[in-house]
């Protein structure tokens, strides 16, 4: 199942997420998609497409998101499934 993400935009001065479809591993941890107007010259992902990535729920006067807040390491997720 893919669902909307936010990965964080490095190099803009100030802080600025950019909204990116992901798709949902069953162990919670998502992987980016390529958007078709991805550009790595005209934006800097911090994690870019194809990167497996474990979000967070972060609330807003609009509403909750999910934000990439780093890179899922596998034994980390292992771990997790097993508890």
């Amino acid at each position: 199942m893919t669902e909307t993400i936010y990965i964080p935009l490095l190099d803009e001065g100030v802080e600025v997420q950019r909204p990116a479809r992901a798709y949902r591993r069953a162990d919670g941890a998502y992987i980016v998609l390529r958007p078709v107007d991805y550009d790595p010259e005209a934006e800097s992902w911090a994690f870019p497409p194809g990167s497996t990535v474990i979000c967070e729920a972060r609330q807003t006067a609009e509403g909750t998101f999910l934000k990439a807040v780093g890179l899922a390491q596998e034994e980390a997720l292992s771990d997790r499934r097993a508890s």
